[in-house]
């Protein structure tokens, strides 16, 4: 059995438990709290972050998200998530890295600093104007979502692929955190209902964070 350790509202776990479960791979959850700095993730991941995918019957640990994902894409037959031609297996990784680095760093962090982080761990206001920076640059990236769904069938071209779970890994947390406002997104937002609907996706939406509850709503394929 492979192990995930990981906490609710990482982004970055999402991503591997959604694909893993598209391609059928059983998992169990073990809870890891980075801000903690515990020697037990340090010495699993010496960057002390999430996830980590371990199994101990195999004697495989897997540190970093996108190595993790691509491990199971060699490794798995069923539901390629990397998949098509050359040009479109660079179009997924580079729309994936997108997700990763900059929906994260310009939204997804920002949130979680403000409105987990804080409030959690600091019992600290969170910033306004740095909550408004996110949740614009937010509507910036759904615009783009819009227009890749309006010329595309899915995010990265033709076929449901690792793309579009890697960004609806990250809205998820952000809706979560209450920083994602659909309006004007219906492209987008469509989308997004879809990807809900998908069997993985369930046990995320069903997660809640100790002390902090989602909007109403969140869960709600329909929504």
């Amino acid at each position: 059995m492979w192990q995930v350790h990981c906490f609710p509202l990482c982004p970055f776990s999402r991503k591997v438990r959604l694909a893993m479960a598209e391609k059928g791979v059983a998992f169990e959850l073990l809870r890891a709290n980075p801000w903690e700095g515990g020697d037990a993730l340090f010495a699993l991941n010496p960057a002390g972050r999430t996830p980590v995918v371990c199994n101990e019957t195999k004697g495989v640990t897997l540190i970093d998200s996108q190595a993790i994902c691509e491990y199971f894409e060699e490794t798995e037959d069923k539901a390629p998530l990397i998949l098509g031609t050359a040009p479109g297996r660079a179009e997924i990784r580079r729309l994936v890295a997108l997700f990763d680095e900059q929906f994260f760093g310009e939204v997804t962090l920002p949130l979680l600093n403000e409105r987990m982080r804080k409030r959690l761990f600091l019992r600290s206001p969170p910033d306004s104007k740095t909550l408004r920076e996110a949740m614009r640059l937010a509507h910036e990236h759904l615009d783009y979502i819009d227009w890749l769904i309006d010329t595309r069938r899915w995010i990265a071209g033709a076929q449901l692929s690792l793309a579009d779970f890697a960004a609806a890994a990250q809205i998820s947390v952000a809706d979560y955190l209450g920083g994602i406002d659909w309006s004007g997104h219906g492209e987008a937002r469509g989308w997004y209902r879809v990807m809900k609907s998908r069997p993985s996706f369930r046990p995320l939406l069903n997660e809640k964070m100790e002390g902090l509850p989602p909007p109403a709503g969140y869960n709600d394929p329909n929504s």
